[in-house]
C-alpha cells in the first residue's frame, strides 16, 4: 500500500510564491498525498488568489486554512499538522517552504528513504538555491554554539548515497506521522529561526534518526526581500533579531553541556547573546514573557538530562 503523505505549506503574504510551488506539485509523479494550506493572516490578496487557483483544480485534495493571526512558523505548521492528523490520517507530514519549486520525483525519494529507514523520524530533500547550481541546505549541522545548513553557499555535485543527518530544514522535511505525534510538533515559543532545530532535538532524544535523501531535489529561493513587500521584510528583519537571539538561547539552556561555559569563546557568545536578547526583549514589550520562556527552557533541560541518550548526542553531533 502506498503511504498516504500530507503536504502542508504556510503562507504568509506571498501567494506568487505559493501559487509556482503549487504548480510544481501538480506535476509530481508520487500518487497518494493532499496539500494543505495555512494562511497566516495574510494582508495581500493571498486568499482571493489560492482559493482561485485551487477551486479550479479538482485533481489534487486541497485544504485552505485560513488563520486569524500571524502564528509564525512554529505554530503556523502546527496548525496544520494537527488538521492533518485529525482529518486526513497521513503515513507522513512533508512541510515544504512556499518560496520552493519541486522536481517531479522529489516526494517519492523522500517516502522511499523514510520507508527503507523503519527508525526514520524525518527525511529532507537536497535544498539547491533557485538557478540549482549552489547548495542551499544539506540538513542541519549542529556547532559549540549554534546550528547551520551543511554545505550552504557551497557549489552542488551530485551526491550518490544517502546519508544520515543530525535533522531536518523544515523547508523540505518529510516526518513520519506517528513520530511528530510523539514528541509534539514544533514549540510555539521558537515562532520562528530554529525551531526546526529544536524538533530535531526532540526527535533524536525520542531514539529516532534523520536522513538526506540525495535523489530528492527541491530548489528554495530563501530569498525573502525579493518576494515579499519591503513593509512585510522589514517587519520580519526586526522581529528576526528579537527571536534568533531568543531562540539561541533557548538551544543553548536546553541542549549544550554545561562545561561550554567555561569555553571563553563560548562564554562570550552566550553573555552576548543573553544581552541582546534582553535588550530586543525590552524594545518590543516581551521581557516578561522572554523571562518566562527561558525560565521553562531550563525546566525543560532538567527533563532532558535525564535522557540517558543526550550525552551521547552532544558527543556525536555537535561539532567542537
Amino acid at each position: 500500500m502506498i503511504p498516504n503523505v500530507t503536504i502542508i505549506i504556510l503562507n504568509w503574504n506571498g501567494w506568487e510564491d505559493t501559487l509556482d510551488c503549487l504548480k510544481s506539485l501538480k506535476q509530481i509523479e508520487y500518487p497518494n498525498f493532499n496539500i494543505v494550506i495555512v494562511d497566516n493572516a495574510s494582508e495581500d490578496e493571498s486568499i482571493a488568489k489560492i482559493n482561485e487557483q485551487i477551486k479550479n483544480d479538482k485533481s489534487i485534495d486541497f485544504t485552505l486554512i485560513k488563520n486569524k493571526k500571524n502564528n509564525g512558523f512554529a505554530e503556523g505548521n502546527n496548525i496544520g499538522i494537527r488538521y492533518a492528523i485529525k482529518s486526513k490520517n497521513p503515513d507522513y507530514i512533508l512541510l515544504l517552504n512556499n518560496d520552493t519549486v519541486v522536481d517531479k520525483n522529489f516526494l517519492n525519494e523522500l517516502v522511499k528513504v523514510a520507508e527503507e529507514n523503519i527508525n526514520a523520524g524525518s527525511v529532507q530533500s537536497i535544498l539547491l538555491k533557485h538557478e540549482g547550481k549552489i547548495i542551499d541546505s544539506l540538513g542541519q549541522e549542529l556547532t559549540t554554539w549554534s546550528a547551520k545548513d551543511i554545505g550552504m553557499d557551497s557549489e552542488y555535485v551530485k551526491l550518490y548515497d544517502n546519508r544520515e543527518i543530525f535533522g531536518a530544514c523544515a523547508a523540505a522535511a518529510l516526518y513520519r506521522a506517528k513520530v511528530m505525534e510523539d514528541i509534539g510538533f514544533f514549540d510555539k515559543d521558537f515562532f520562528l529561526i530554529y525551531e526546526d532545530v529544536d524538533l530535531s532535538w526532540r526527535i533524536r532524544l525520542k531514539g529516532y534518526q534523520s536522513f538526506l535523501a540525495v535523489n530528492s531535489i527541491v530548489y528554495h529561493k530563501r530569498n525573502i526581500s525579493e518576494t515579499i513587500s519591503k513593509f512585510d521584510f522589514n517587519w520580519i528583519k526586526s522581529k528576526s533579531k528579537y527571536h534568533l537571539t531568543k531562540n539561541m538561547l533557548i538551544l543553548a539552556i536546553r541542549y549544550h553541556p554545561a562545561n561550554f561555559l567555561f569555553k571563553p569563546n563560548y562564554f562570550i557568545k552566550f553573555l552576548i547573546t543573553f544581552i541582546l536578547c534582553y535588550y530586543y526583549s525590552f524594545k518590543e514589550g516581551k521581557f516578561k514573557k522572554t523571562s518566562k520562556i527561558l525560565t521553562k527552557s531550563l525546566d525543560i533541560r532538567r527533563e532532558f538530562k535525564k535522557n540517558p541518550l543526550l550525552e551521547n548526542l552532544q558527543k556525536q553531533w555537535i561539532i567542537k
